[in-house]
């Protein structure tokens, strides 16, 4: 498969003949120690070199599973994602127990990789609650293997849990712009919170980071209107920015005409050059 053609081809003989014999062995055996024990030594026979991708590899990991991202990770943590691949998947039962038995006795490396492994993993229904858990950890690896580029989140928490990930991520400064499905997801729940924040934030003499009015798009109200124009009337141009585009994607009147009052920015909104993209890289988070 292809995570193993990625894995060969950044691997070196050695590593990968262990890899093989180890999968031997364990598909002679059915062990699930023997399982374990691979999964918890699998760095010291890979290494935990970044790996690299061409663009083939890309092209075909999208179209197997959309919005699945391993640009960045070591070749350990692809390896264990790999590797829990070869669990059979046939027995619900004994597969929940063989992998929650791996989240229950991980050490953090593990807990990212098996997090990261979310999308692939069989039984995904079954993954919200210990997905809803791991939001709640202090571990900044196991946060963002939770939180960036893993689509299996937006795919399956309920509202609440989602809600939680969104301002974890913001309470430890994670670029929102990395959560997969951020916008498909928003609700109106959501902007209540965030809008309590910023009042919380406010109050307190601190900013709230541009992105987070991203969150606010599609839901602007009479309730709320009060604070996007105050970030609106920002002397920030960056903020400013951020509140034009929230703006420009409200269906609200009085936003659609807070935004006329600029044409400069709605031009710049219609025409691709302002995007969350650049507020992105003009944030400092």
């Amino acid at each position: 498969m292809l995570l193993g053609t990625i894995i060969r081809n950044n691997s070196s003989e050695k590593s990968t003949a262990w890899l093989q014999q180890r999968l031997q062995v364990y598909q002679e055996t059915g062990s699930l120690p023997q399982f374990n024990q691979t999964f918890t030594a699998i760095p010291r026979f890979t290494g935990k070199e970044i790996i690299s991708l061409t663009p083939s590899d890309s092209s075909e990991l999208e179209a197997a599973v959309p919005a699945f991202f391993v640009h960045g990770w070591t070749l350990d943590r692809l390896a264990r994602v790999w590797w829990l691949l070869q669990l059979p998947a046939g027995s619900q039962t004994a597969y929940i127990d063989a992998v929650e038995n791996l989240f229950n006795a991980a050490e953090m490396n593990e807990l990212a990789a098996l997090y990261s492994a979310l999308p692939l993993l069989a039984w995904p229904e079954e993954w919200k609650q210990r997905t809803a858990e791991g939001i709640r950890s202090n571990i900044g690896i196991v946060q963002e293997a939770i939180m960036l580029h893993n689509p299996y989140p937006a795919q399956y928490l309920d509202e609440p849990a989602w809600n939680q990930l969104v301002m974890k991520a913001i309470f430890t400064e994670k670029p929102l712009h990395h959560i997969t499905g951020l916008d498909k997801r928003s609700n109106a729940a959501l902007a209540a919170i965030l809008t309590d924040f910023a009042h919380e934030r406010w109050a307190a003499g601190r900013k709230v980071s541009p992105m987070q009015w991203r969150l606010l798009a599609g839901f602007i109200t009479e309730a709320n209107f009060a604070d996007i124009t105050r970030v609106w009337h920002s002397a920030d141009q960056t903020e400013k920015a951020a509140a034009a585009l929230t703006l420009s994607q409200s269906d609200y009147p009085p936003a659609r005409q807070l935004l006329a009052q600029d044409s400069a920015l709605a031009g710049e909104i219609q025409h691709g050059t302002l995007s969350w993209d650049t507020i992105a890289e003009k944030s400092e988070y």
